[in-house]
């Protein structure tokens, strides 16, 4: 299929950016990697008047350590969050959980930036986002906005983003000492998208839960962070009893699509196994 006719903009600067959106209104859309967007343009499932392409402006990529913060630029590609001796060393989970992400070909090319603007919830950056308590730089008319990733996320392909702002910054807490992680994601081959997955970051206090966080990725219309499960987990270990309960209230929040990769009972049940694996995976890792 062929797109819709449409006007190219290459803006420089995420000022221009921002005032081409503002003047264009509804008619414009944003390319980033161009994954979703692209597709959905030659299906003509989207047609934009307007195509503003900020794969131009430098300042949106990078990753940078901010005192104990960690600044990622929205622009910058899976394969860098890999190479990021700065993530290996204070966010792990996110240069590790991008290697499931698609193929080598795509994260050469996909954004965090675009991956969380997007609002899917079969993408992997939101779940990986409520866990590491990060927040989001929105810059538009106004100025920059900080809107925190719980919040974000409001339904599918909806999110806090406004017409005329451009997600900028992810910002996240670096890593504190003894903090075991993990991203557990079933998927049919490679490349796919999960059928479920589930990531987890957690910190012990000796044998005992400390610091809890579980995102689960395609198991309802939006990212979700399981807070029941974490609170029955917290302050105890994972003994059968306490696991099964939090592995039952996971389950109990999913609301999935059912497609190919499986009807709503399987991948509900799959979401319980995917949290058991990463809860165990990021215990043993906690130094």
């Amino acid at each position: 299929m062929i797109p819709a006719r449409f006007d190219y903009h290459q803006p420089r600067s995420v000022g221009e950016a921002v005032a081409l959106l503002q003047r264009y209104g509804t008619e414009a859309k944003v390319l980033a990697g161009g994954h979703s967007l692209l597709p959905m343009m030659k299906l003509r499932f989207a047609q934009p008047q307007h195509l503003v392409d900020i794969n131009r402006i430098d300042a949106l990529r990078g990753i940078r350590l901010e005192a104990d913060t960690v600044v990622i630029g929205a622009m910058t590609v899976e394969n860098d969050l890999i190479d990021s001796a700065v993530l290996q060393r204070e966010v792990p989970l996110l240069a590790e959980a991008p290697k499931l992400i698609a193929d080598p070909q795509v994260r050469n090319r996909g954004t965090i930036g675009g991956d969380l603007a997007h609002g899917d919830p079969g993408n992997d950056h939101p779940a990986l986002a409520l866990v590491c308590d990060a927040h989001f730089v929105l810059e538009g008319p106004a100025g920059r906005r900080s809107v925190a990733a719980g919040e974000f996320f409001l339904g599918i392909l909806t999110t806090q983003l406004a017409e005329d702002e451009i997600l900028v910054e992810i910002r996240i807490p670096r890593f504190a000492p003894g903090t075991g992680w993990a991203y557990e994601k079933l998927k049919r081959k490679t490349g796919d998208w999960a059928t479920a997955g589930c990531a987890v970051v957690m910190r012990r206090e000796g044998n005992r839960i400390g610091h809890l966080r579980i995102g689960l990725t395609n198991l309802a219309p939006v990212a979700l962070r399981a807070e029941k499960a974490e609170t029955l987990l917290l302050g105890g270990d994972l003994g059968s009893a306490r696991l099964e309960s939090a592995v039952e209230a996971v389950m109990a929040v999913c609301d999935p699509a059912e497609d190919l990769r499986g009807d709503a009972e399987y991948k509900t049940a799959m979401a319980g196994e995917m949290l058991r694996r990463a809860l165990h995976h990021a215990w043993a890792r906690c130094a």
